[in-house]
């Protein structure tokens, strides 16, 4: 199982796009890989042919869990070498227990009941009916077992009438019979319990651990963003369609000038250093349908207002679509989270590991300021808040709040993103 990510520590197996005696070349797709964060497709960088493949996907509907780095398949030199590995089964190999194998373990007289697992008596119990195996995935098994659904009411679509999760999840029970009134019947439709992704495991284990090993503090101001508004009204008027500007591409901007301003914000924390980066890659929080992603601008710092707003827009909607690559989302430097566009006045966000700080941006709103040089003493101005969580490790408070001193300039004069 090939590791796609820095967070990754499993994998799920998707359709295969060679099959065995296949030639492959490098750069060739080999096999869809569901990530922590993407479904992404593993380009194979030998060349050879495909002897055996030792992870078969029951279907897209049922992936199949695997640790790293335990083998999914066999690749050979020579096309000749293909049949030798026809029969052939690594000694530990991490594919699910066939149904002979199993029937084999079964035969082994039982050493002490009382000493079993009650969770290990159950799955016994359950994938046995007069003595025969219920052929079931694992996924499909777990969650029968967590919905109560007994399998040997389930009728399996799958290769070989194996049941699959999706068996599962269509299962309607038989008709039973009405309760007695001393009996209390449950709502079968008080609650729907919603199988967790792989992605959505890795993100609460990721966010879980930042929360709780990284000391975060937290920093908010409050800027004036009216001459921003106008030079965006300006720019976008004058741009033929080639770009819509946003409030956030500006703040992408103005992040990696503050942080190319003042390297000691733009540093992640090693346990025994502190690295400094020379660059500015900008990761920005985007929500998509199976979870939060961070595609990456790269070297913000270097680039101009449109060419941020394009890359921007073209990232969000491929992660979205589940289609970024690892590159576009591994890395970064810093994280802005933006929710301005729902209507939230301010949040605190928490880190992105192994960043040292993430600016949340809240929604812009008109306000009395008083201005003495105004008759009325007053004007009306447009402001926004943001709140920059920070690793306390690598940025102390004095030091994060120079850092949004340094951006507020940015922010209410853009001009000076122009020098």
């Amino acid at each position: 199982m090939p590791s796609l990510s820095p967070t990754m520590t499993s994998g799920n197996v998707g359709t295969w796009r060679k099959q065995v005696g296949d030639s492959i070349s490098p750069g060739d797709v080999l096999v869809e890989i569901e990530t922590d964060k993407a479904q992404i497709d593993f380009e194979c960088h030998e060349e050879g042919y495909l002897a055996k493949i030792l992870v078969d996907s029951d279907s897209k509907l049922n992936p199949i869990l695997f640790e790293n780095h335990q083998p999914i398949a066999i690749l050979v030199e020579d096309n000749e070498a293909v049949n030798k590995f026809e029969d052939y089964v690594p000694e530990q190999s991490s594919a699910p227990p066939k149904a002979e194998s199993a029937e084999k373990e079964e035969k082994t007289p039982k050493q002490d009941i009382q000493q079993e697992e009650p969770q290990k008596q159950q799955e016994s119990k359950k994938s046995h009916i007069s003595g025969d195996r219920i052929l079931a995935s694992p996924v499909a098994r777990k969650l029968a077992s967590e919905r109560g659904i007994s399998l040997d009411q389930v009728a399996g679509t799958g290769p070989k009438n194996r049941i699959i999760k999706a068996d599962i999840l269509n299962f309607v029970a038989p008709a039973t019979e009405q309760p007695t009134p001393s009996q209390h019947a449950e709502p079968s439709s008080s609650y729907t319990d919603i199988p967790l992704t792989n992605m959505r495991k890795i993100i609460a284990l990721r966010l879980s651990e930042s929360k709780q090993s990284i000391p975060h503090y937290y920093l908010t101001i409050e800027v004036e963003v009216d001459k921003l508004l106008e030079l965006r009204e300006v720019l976008n008027k004058d741009s033929d369609e080639k770009y819509k500007i946003s409030v956030n591409d500006f703040v992408i901007k103005s992040s990696a000038s503050a942080l190319m301003a003042m390297p000691e914000v733009n540093s992640s924390w090693h346990n025994d250093f502190v690295r400094q980066y020379n660059y500015a890659d900008i990761s920005v929080a985007t929500a998509t349908p199976t979870g939060l992603l961070t595609p990456i601008i790269r070297n913000a710092h270097t680039k101009g207002l449109e060419t941020i707003s394009n890359q921007a827009k073209e990232l969000a909607v491929r992660a979205r679509e589940g289609k970024l690559s690892p590159h576009e989302f591994q890395g970064g430097t810093f994280t802005i989270s933006n929710l301005g566009m729902y209507g939230i006045k301010n949040f605190t966000a928490i880190i992105n590991p192994p960043h040292s700080c993430i600016l949340a941006v809240g929604t812009t709103q008109k306000k009395l300021v008083p201005d003495s040089s105004k008759e009325t003493g007053y004007r009306i101005a447009t402001t926004m808040h943001v709140t920059l969580s920070c690793d306390h490790r690598v940025v102390d408070g004095a030091l994060g709040a120079q850092w949004l001193r340094v951006w507020r300039t940015y922010i209410e004069n853009p001009l000076k993103l122009l020098l």
